[in-house]
């Protein structure tokens, strides 16, 4: 009889990624970035045939793709080890060496697009502004280049040209919470929402026709809805609007006129199609529970990018009205009847409001009776239904695992997601002590047997409830989270910088309180066993957040083990990395649960 070894961590982080894919005019080639080989490169696939070849072999994260509408080149944006100063590349469609076309080293260049004729190559960067940023238009045989919109008073992002190239989207970020749409129309910048106030953001912007757009804005709403904007009347209007319901994506469907719009429900989404002529609303069943990103071909196929709790990220295609599966990622060497998706409760906070999380349990013949809290990130962010090979590894090995949705979170509306504005460290904090104290009220945990762990604005939490709140956990792990909110402030990339005073603090103004939400100023508290883990190359949290943190608690004489990943920036995008990583999360855990 043969025994064959439970499933280890190589099962669970061998999981492939897609981070962003792109599809040719004629739908003949698919193009991905994926992480085959360990490392992120550009593969594609020969539709109908779903079998990937590669075209790249850089080794580096992708974060936008844009296929030439003639079909011609691919053009790339690619940073380095995870510094986010993504350059623009490209390559022809059979793959080879990356060219590049608009570059500048430690600037980064974002959500390129080309014009109709493949001649123009749209684009915003930082090159010439690092904190408000400009928009491009580079003419490819030219090689001429011209400022499009000069960025002002905020962040600006070029978004959508019209058919005729006459007018042009923008947007501008005050904050993850504000954000203004524009057209430029010859001298003329024009709001597409009624007022700058009250403050209310634009998500989406996409010209139909050369003088009506599109948008997904919350303007005088607590959930973002679907809107028009006429140019001839400079006229607004709320077109449609779903309960409880985020509209966050949108793509234009030409040959229906009609709209793909995604929408954000608490922790999952739904995709719509909404016909323009008679505003007919069509909900349309997808093979996921989050959505990533969605194309549309002009014969009207639509592809899809998402996931769900127990399935990584795969690619889908819908034609007539049937999805099939481009790829087939899953767990390698995992019955997927091990695979555990979480329960979705709801608590009351300290102050009764409402609060969504997720609850992993593993199998009862498992359970070791631990329990691990997961503040999650952004904190403009949610814990959704979505894969996360951690989570699935760690509750595999017998850990429950409870993330909650706390104040601050996307899904739940402007004024929720709001509440974290100015107040890091109070609330939010709270939110996450009353979900442990329910946990323990329902017998899902006990005192003496919680753990706490997380990432970017999570690490920061799980420092700052070590610090405050030490007598609920057994041992803390810290991924790249900020410990000094006044050097966290100093040091975030220029184009945060103009948002940073509503997002977390002025550090005059709210100098007691920024003080009183610093980790660092908690030390003497944080007496548990600490694993802290820091990417050399972090531009959003850099490296002296970690070093502060560790050098301050080891010369307390403290328990830390302290990694630091060269080749990595906020995240994890080498596969030997993540597992190196989370092996050690498990021996850490493991060695404090004894």
């Amino acid at each position: 009889m043969l025994n064959f070894p439970q499933p280890d961590v190589e099962q669970f982080f061998q999981t492939y990624g897609i981070e962003t894919f792109a599809l040719s005019p004629d739908e003949s080639q698919l193009v991905f970035s994926t992480n085959f080989n360990g490392k992120y490169n550009l593969w594609a696939m020969d539709l109908p045939n779903t079998f990937p070849y590669p075209l790249t072999f850089h080794n580096q994260s992708c974060q936008h793709l844009a296929y030439d509408p003639k079909g011609k080149f691919i053009v790339a944006v690619v940073d380095e080890d995870g510094d986010e100063n993504g350059q623009v590349y490209a390559i022809p469609p059979q793959g080879g060496p990356l060219k590049p076309i608009r570059a500048n080293q430690g600037s980064r260049h974002d959500f390129p697009f080309l014009s109709q004729d493949g001649q123009h190559l749209y684009y915003t960067s930082n090159k010439d502004d690092e904190m408000y940023m400009k928009g491009y238009c580079y003419d490819l045989a030219s090689e001429d280049e011209e400022v499009i919109v000069h960025g002002e008073d905020a962040p600006t992002f070029l978004l959508d040209t019209s058919p005729e190239e006459k007018s042009f989207l923008y947007l501008k970020a005050f904050a993850n919470t504000y954000s203004l749409a524009y057209v430029k129309r010859g001298d003329e910048d024009i709001l597409l929402t009624p007022a700058k106030e009250p403050p209310h953001t634009v998500s989406e912007a996409v010209f139909v026709s050369e003088n009506e757009i599109y948008l997904l804005t919350n303007y005088e709403s607590d959930f973002s809805y679907l809107a028009k904007f006429d140019l001839d009347t400079n006229s607004f209007e709320k077109v449609l609007e779903l309960d409880q319901e985020e509209f966050g994506k949108m793509k234009y469907d030409k040959s229906t006129k009609s709209l793909y719009i995604v929408s954000e429900k608490g922790v999952a989404d739904h995709l719509y199609n909404y016909k323009i002529a008679d505003g007919s609303l069509k909900e349309l069943e997808a093979p996921v529970s989050v959505i990533d990103q969605i194309i549309l071909a002009d014969s009207g196929n639509l592809y899809l990018q998402g996931d769900s709790a127990t399935v990584p990220a795969n690619l889908y295609q819908l034609n007539d009205q049937v999805w099939k599966s481009l790829t087939n990622y899953g767990v390698p060497g995992v019955k997927n009847e091990e695979l555990i998706a979480p329960e979705y409760v709801t608590y009351t906070s300290f102050d009764d409001l409402s609060i969504e999380a997720l609850l992993y349990r593993p199998k009862p013949e498992k359970d070791n009776g631990h329990v691990i809290l997961w503040p999650h990130g952004g904190p403009q962010a949610a814990e959704r239904d979505s894969f996360r090979s951690l989570f699935l590894f760690l509750v595999h090995q017998g850990y429950s695992l409870f993330a909650t949705n706390f104040r601050g979170s996307t899904g739940y509306g402007l004024e929720f997601m709001k509440k974290v504005e100015r107040d890091w460290g109070g609330a939010p904090r709270l939110d996450n002590i009353a979900g442990l104290e329910w946990l323990i009220e329902q017998g899902y945990a006990t005192r003496d047997k919680i753990l706490l762990m997380g990432g970017s604005y999570g690490g920061y939490m799980a420092l700052l409830l070590h610090g405050r709140h030490p007598e609920y956990f057994k041992a803390v792990v810290d991924i790249f989270g900020p410990c000094n909110l006044f050097s966290f402030i100093d040091s975030v990339p220029e184009h945060w910088k103009p948002a940073i005073d509503q997002f977390v603090g002025d550090p005059a103004e709210d100098k007691a309180k920024l003080e009183q939400d610093s980790p660092i100023n908690h030390l003497e508290f944080m007496t548990k066993p600490m694993l802290v883990i820091q990417g050399a190359n972090d531009p959003r949290v850099v490296k002296k957040e970690s070093d502060q943190v560790v050098e301050a608690l080891k010369g307390e004489g403290r328990d830390v083990e302290y990694i630091v990943l060269e080749d990595e920036g906020h995240g994890f995008s080498k596969k030997e990395n993540e597992i190196l990583v989370y092996r050690k999360v498990l021996e850490f855990f493991d060695q404090h649960i004894q």
